[in-house]
């Protein structure tokens, strides 16, 4: 695109090439407005904001990476790296903030119109590589005790830096292969989304079915087995029964018990077994549950007089009882 643009101008019929280039005839620059005062010294360009300011005219904060357009000028030189200083307006007020470089400390000098918010560090407290200084440099080249130091605080330094340096090689060969990774995330990723999408469409039918509108928690093995005593179904499989049983039997003597022990039974937690009441036994109804009352002592004896003996037929007398106290009743209290 760049080459078609710079072979694609458009030249007027009066134009001839002793008049130089097309910008010339026209009077104009390359740079267009931003050389409008390119005979000052003053460039335009686009400025970013390296930290933190306030505006001493409307005290507001202005971020760091808020874009201007400021005019450059060169006012100076450290060694051989210019010094360009930037002239903006702020766009909250009409205030104009002017800052300048700093190469000797690696930063940014507000000349006028604002203050820095202090949050400053020291680079070497962030193991940032810090240039050294000229008379570091000087001393070094001409002081063999201080180079000798010097190159043993960098043997130090590089003996502490070493586990750092192992650790970082190690991350990067465990993720140089990020296909492989990204494939293997991706695929967990999409079982799992694929067992949520079973699990709300399960959920969605119950809701439907019982019209309820609640959130509904993840199913436990608890509340299956609660669930299946309130349908009257076994709580276990028959397989585990069966593993019960054969765990119980594996954990028995081979020899039999020692003395004073009895036994252990077996049991299988069935709830048909367990709520089925026994056909035969004693039962626990008493004599009162069942309506039946004793006799008093005189009236059994008067009976027992009534009663053939037991020489003279050969056989045991036969002892009624009745159902009731007939001493009791309203007709003996009239005899």
């Amino acid at each position: 695109m760049g080459e078609r643009k710079g072979v694609n101008k458009y030249y007027p019929p009066d134009w001839r090439p002793e008049m130089g280039s097309i910008n010339k005839y026209h009077g104009t620059h390359a740079l267009r407005e931003r050389a409008n005062k390119l005979h000052l010294g003053i460039l335009i360009i686009r400025f970013e904001m390296p930290y933190n300011i306030w505006c001493e005219g409307c005290k507001n904060h202005i971020g760091m990476g808020v874009r201007y357009n400021a005019e450059k000028t060169k006012v100076g030189m450290y060694y051989s790296t210019p010094v360009y200083q930037f002239r903006f307006k702020c766009h909250l007020c009409p205030n104009y903030i002017i800052m300048k470089t700093d190469p000797g400390n690696l930063d940014y000098l507000i000349v006028s119109g604002a203050r820095r918010q202090e949050r400053r560090w020291d680079p070497l407290e962030n193991e940032q590589v810090v240039p050294e200084e000229k008379s570091t440099s000087q001393k070094m080249a001409t002081d063999a005790m201080f180079k000798l130091e010097h190159g043993e605080k960098d043997v130090m330094k590089s003996k502490t830096a070493a586990p750092v340096i192992d650790r970082l090689q190690d991350h990067r060969e465990r993720w140089r292969d990020d296909y492989s990774s990204n494939r293997l995330l991706r695929d967990q990723f999409r079982a799992a989304k694929k067992d949520l999408k079973e699990k709300a469409a399960i959920d969605a039918a119950l809701l439907a079915k019982s019209s309820l509108d609640i959130k509904l928690l993840p199913q436990s093995d608890d509340d299956a087995k609660v669930a299946s005593l309130l349908r009257l179904n076994p709580t276990q499989t028959p397989e585990e029964r069966q593993q019960d049983v054969r765990q119980t039997i594996e954990s028995r003597p081979l020899f039999g018990l020692p003395s004073g022990e009895t036994p252990k039974r077996i049991v299988i937690n069935n709830p048909f077994v367990q709520n089925a009441r026994p056909k035969s036994g004693p039962s626990g109804l008493t004599r009162h549950d069942l309506g039946v009352c004793l006799k008093s002592k005189e009236l059994r004896e008067s009976n027992d007089e009534h009663l053939p003996s037991a020489s003279s037929s050969g056989t045991t007398p036969t002892k009624l009882l009745s159902l009731c106290d007939y001493t009791s009743s309203s007709s003996d209290d009239s005899q």
